[in-house]
């Protein structure tokens, strides 16, 4: 090998030496602040987990009954606090995660792009919270109301409807950690399905998808968002249509966000005079403009990006 090739070799080399460097950087800062916010919430974990514990406390309390969760094994106590402590943590390192992803981006983005990314960006924790939110204020107690629907006892704990041997009493006595996972179920499906309208509306801005192309497998859409609903939720017919009704409304939505991105590019075109009057996207032929015009730019910092 010549001393020339060699020289090749480590010229090469060198961005990619930087470029891991830098991403182990970025992940030791995230671990960090995920660990930070994970050992903070398992101080208070008991406050978080009384919290999460509402809804269920109050369909309780409509039927009269205590709110009592219980330990069924002795090393449950200890589970439970370190599930709402990563639950807490991921929460509260969140900002801190995006933040270090965006810097390991960020140098190698046309500025162009970065000013598609950042608004996503900033959407996608905020969509989540109201997804999760949702699932907390709105679905869970509808749930659990199905769910304690099925006890049965009467003024003096007896079967209301006795027929054969003693008096039954099937009352609910919950343990904390399977309550606390299917809350999370909850709240986490919840969060990732509100998540659809920013993904689906940047694959749009980045031409990977269109408005006429999701309408038209609107239907397909359907039925993969039943099989998700079965999928995500229990066995309850109530909670699966309201999941389906919010997921299918969620998409309808990214139709409506991806045609105005579609429509802001048409506009951005046909003032720049590639496209006429009449003409719209479909008529550029599969042409990639967004790439054409990112070819005339310069990356903020060539070691980052050829």
């Amino acid at each position: 090998m010549s001393a020339a090739d060699r020289d090749e070799i480590e010229d090469s080399s060198a961005p990619l030496i930087e470029h891991l460097a830098e991403l182990r950087t970025r992940l030791i800062r995230a671990v960090l602040a995920f660990t930070v916010g994970m050992v903070i919430c398992f101080t208070v974990a008991t406050p978080i987990f009384n919290f999460l514990t509402q809804p269920l406390c109050q369909q309780l309390a409509q039927r009269g009954q205590d709110c009592e969760l219980i330990f069924i094994s002795p090393q449950e106590g200890f589970f439970v606090a370190v599930k709402v402590s990563l639950l807490g943590g991921l929460f509260l390192s969140f900002p801190m995660i995006a933040y270090q992803l965006w810097r390991f981006v960020a140098p190698g983005l046309y500025r162009s792009e970065k000013g598609a990314m950042l608004p996503f960006l900033v959407a996608s924790p905020f969509m989540f919270v109201i997804g999760a939110a949702f699932a907390f204020y709105v679905v869970t107690p509808l749930a659990y109301d199905f769910f304690l629907g099925f006890q049965q006892f009467g003024a003096e704990g007896e079967a209301v409807t006795p027929e054969v041997g003693a008096p039954l009493s099937v009352v609910f006595q919950g343990s904390a950690q399977e309550y606390l996972n299917l809350t999370m179920k909850f709240i986490v499906a919840f969060g990732l399905c509100f998540q659809l309208p920013v993904l689906l509306t940047l694959l749009g801005k980045a031409g990977l998808v269109s408005s006429r192309g999701l309408a038209d497998v609107r239907k397909y859409a359907v039925v993969g968002i039943l099989v998700l609903a079965a999928l995500v939720t229990p066995p309850d017919v109530i909670t699966q249509i309201i999941l389906f009704v919010v997921v299918y409304g969620l998409y309808e939505v990214s139709i409506f966000l991806v045609r105005r991105v579609e429509k802001k590019r048409v506009e951005q075109l046909r003032a720049e005079g590639v496209l006429g009057e009449d003409e719209d996207l479909d008529d550029l032929g599969g042409v990639d403009f967004d790439d054409e015009e990112l070819a005339d730019e310069e990356p903020e910092d060539d070691t980052k990006r050829p």
